[in-house]
């Protein structure tokens, strides 16, 4: 009985092991995208992370949300100076999430300033 008790409690920790490491390091793509940095915060309540939106468009009609893992303190200092400006956002989308991670399945890997196209200075 203890032998297969502990098969049982092997098999569920090796799945949950090889679940947290496909969604850890798969991703289902990457890419880019532009536009006015609107929000970002460190929110949460037993659980703080990193969240952000960017509007697309001129009217604000087309957002995109994302999340920044603790570790990219780079990112998350240079969106905390980009507040408000047009900025192109390097991201890789995951195929799911866990709650101490973020909120969506986009995570920020790299960010850098852009001229508006809407708005020349």
């Amino acid at each position: 009985m203890k032998k297969i008790l502990g098969v049982i409690i092997a098999t569920i920790v090796l799945m949950a092991v090889i679940w947290y490491s496909f969604l850890y390091f798969a991703t289902y793509s990457d890419g880019s995208r532009s536009g006015e940095l609107i929000k970002f915060s460190h929110k949460g309540f037993l659980v703080k992370t990193w969240e952000g939106e960017i509007s697309q468009g001129i009217s604000g009609a087309q957002i995109f949300q994302f999340s920044v893992l603790d570790e990219e303190d780079e990112v998350i200092e240079k969106l905390q100076e980009f507040q408000g400006e047009y900025v192109k956002l390097e991201y890789e989308e995951r195929f799911g999430t866990f709650f101490f991670w973020g909120d969506t399945k986009y995570f920020i890997t790299g960010v850098e300033l852009e001229e508006s196209p809407h708005f020349r200075r």
